[in-house]
């Protein structure tokens, strides 16, 4: 009988009935007393009472003197008032306030006579310019009430006020269990088959942000006793346990098993994409509480879990309130399928192109950890929705600040290299910079310009009937203009191929014999090679691989290296980045396409600024097969 799933059931119902079912069975916050100078960012487990008043003592708030404000009374800027030297009283700001005095005058309002005597041109009035006792704070006043959480300037309150130590609500202790045969510790040179094991750097990183404390066990095996008496003393050691791959339905996913074994299971499978493939239970050890999570082993799976689950069963027991994301509306630039099954969640790039916001969706993989890296913001997908159209108004959770999101200079088209450094030297002579670029290829980039959705984009796009780079294509898709083609590189485009040559490829008509990886349609590169195909007079079903689709050159690199691809076209600097072979077929142009509207955003002066440095040209230098064409020149 095939495996299934306890559950499939929507996100919100399984969260509530996680909460439900930890509050029934008396999960509790355990306390601690500590240091109020060390409490920044804990949460007071009980309201915290002032033990003295703040200011304790009636306080000068000014330099001047200290009197008796009957003395002053009548003084006028026609008849000044005279106060002998015995009078009044020098003080300065936060001196106690003299025996007999009730008020103090500033400096600047005081006129020194001969003998020491002062003179007065206006009235003082009782309690001017004094603090007095219990201004700020009265002792037995409620600084803050329970579970609030103490900022430095609670702190400052609470000290001021004379409390030196408060009861916390103790971190939790979160253990997390590696599991898996293939996995590794972090190293740079992995064998194949190997498994990179980072998941656990992510989760500690969380987990400690969201105020935990954490322990990170040895990696344990795909064997069932030891998974199980792996949750078994992280449950009797730790108060949460978060248990990593094995959930889903292989036949070496453990995790549910050694919950069942050790507490309880309250459900198997959640009707989210990723993610669906969690755990969620409990056990109780001598009257405690501890939840246990069987997370998906792919890292965008887990961490959506860990925010959309196990945050909030956090939040819980730290009693703390969750944090509400800002949600926006923003147009989505390509169209995005989802299945009805699920909720889905879509990482995506977001920018404010003249006042519309756009969603450019990322790469959607379970293990593509990279798009949490980028992204900008999540779009939700609704359970029962079959996707979204291009164009259309999408729901956007946020993940950076909109200030920066308004901002920030959207790049959308070609994929090259120069770009990232463009935008890392921007970054380091303005750390301010905003920049975000994605990959479509250059026909893509063209229609995201458009569409209104991006500011500029990288083009390469060959006319096969004049050789001419780029123009045409920008005439035919923005015969009325609003658009400014901008000088870039020359750069060199041709043939990645194993170091060293092996099977002998010496043009684009030795791909018939060979296994090809190709560049996704619209690219600049897919209709270069279609051009060169096509001078050839070879068809493209006679090549091995070319419905096989990476939208970037390093990609390209990547799989010929890995010897998963013979041979794919892309430009040298991908090449040596992989230390591969290269066979120059043409010296490209590319360019940049830029809307009208972006030739004044400061983000793209600064781009300017930076694509005429010589920190630039030195870059481009390293990086190999590049030749500057006067950058930042308008074409057309």
């Amino acid at each position: 009988m095939p495996f299934k799933y306890l559950s499939n059931i929507p996100l919100d119902e399984a969260r509530s009935q996680f909460l439900e079912a930890l509050i029934a069975a008396d999960v509790r916050s355990e306390t601690e007393t500590i240091k109020t100078v060390d409490a920044n960012h804990r949460i007071a487990a009980e309201a915290v009472y002032a033990h003295i008043s703040a200011p304790h003592y009636n306080s000068c708030a000014m330099d001047g003197i200290a009197l008796d404000a009957s003395l002053t009374y009548g003084a006028t800027d026609t008849r000044p008032v005279s106060l002998k030297e015995s009078q009044f009283h020098w003080i300065n700001t936060g001196d106690p306030l003299p025996e007999g005095c009730d008020s103090v005058v500033m400096v600047e309002d005081v006129i020194e006579a001969e003998d020491g005597a002062v003179q007065l041109f206006s009235a003082a009035v009782p309690w001017q310019h004094v603090r007095q006792i219990g201004e700020d704070i009265a002792a037995g006043d409620m600084i803050v009430p329970s579970f609030t959480e103490l900022t430095p300037a609670i702190q400052g309150a609470m000290l001021a006020a004379g409390v030196l130590d408060v009861k916390v609500i103790k971190k939790p202790l979160v253990g997390v269990i590696p599991t898996g045969n293939e996995l590794v510790l972090p190293q740079a040179d992995p064998q194949e088959g190997n498994i990179i094991e980072f998941n656990t750097t992510i989760f500690k990183g969380m987990l400690e942000d969201w105020g935990c404390e954490v322990i990170v066990y040895p990696v344990v095996r795909d064997m069932p006793d030891l998974v199980t008496e792996a949750v078994r003393k992280a449950a009797a050691e730790c108060d949460f346990v978060l248990l990593n791959a094995g959930s889903s339905a292989g036949k070496k996913d453990y995790s549910v098993d050694a919950i069942a074994e050790i507490g309880e299971v309250i459900l198997h499978g959640v009707a989210i994409r990723p993610g669906k493939p969690v755990v969620l239970g409990f056990a109780i050890k001598d009257i405690k509480v501890i939840p246990l999570v069987g997370l998906p082993g792919y890292p965008v799976s887990a961490i959506l879990v860990m925010e959309e689950l196990v945050h909030p069963a956090l939040n819980l027991i730290l009693k703390k309130n969750e944090e509400k994301k800002h949600r926006v509306e923003a147009t989505v630039s390509r169209r995005l399928t989802s299945s009805l099954k699920y909720l889905e969640f879509i990482r995506a790039r977001v920018g404010n192109v003249d006042g519309k916001l756009v969603a450019v969706p990322l790469n959607r993989g379970a293990g593509v950890v990279s798009s949490f890296v980028k992204a900008d913001g999540i779009i939700e997908v609704p359970q029962d929705t079959e996707g979204y159209e291009s164009g259309e108004k999408v729901p956007v959770k946020m993940v950076r600040k909109m200030e920066d999101i308004n901002k920030t200079l959207v790049i959308t088209g070609s994929h090259d290299p120069l770009i990232d450094e463009l935008i890392d030297l921007m970054r380091i002579k303005s750390p301010e910079s905003q920049v975000v670029s994605s990959h479509v290829g250059s026909l893509g980039g063209m229609m995201a310009l458009k569409r209104g959705e991006s500011h500029l984009g990288g083009t390469h796009l060959l006319d096969e009937e004049t050789g001419e780079y780029n123009k045409s294509y920008v005439k035919r898709y923005f015969p009325d203009g609003g658009v400014r083609l901008i000088s870039c590189v020359f750069r060199s485009q041709g043939l990645i191929i194993a170091k060293g040559n092996p099977l002998g490829i010496s043009s684009v008509a030795d791909l018939v014999r060979v296994n090809y990886v190709n560049r996704q349609k619209g690219s600049g590169t897919r209709i270069l090679l279609d051009y060169l195909l096509k001078q050839k007079g070879l068809e493209s079903a006679q090549i091995k691989g070319y419905e096989r689709e990476e939208i970037t050159h390093t990609a390209v690199a990547a799989a010929v290296a890995s010897g998963t691809a013979d041979a794919g076209m892309g430009i040298l600097a991908a090449a040596k980045i992989y230390d591969l072979g290269f066979i120059p077929v043409v010296q490209e142009q590319y360019d940049l396409l830029v809307a009208q509207k972006t030739l004044d955003h400061p983000e793209y002066l600064r781009m300017l600024e930076v694509m005429q440095s010589e920190e630039f040209a030195k870059r481009l230098e390293n990086l190999g097969g590049y030749q500057l064409n006067n950058p930042g020149t308008v074409i057309l």
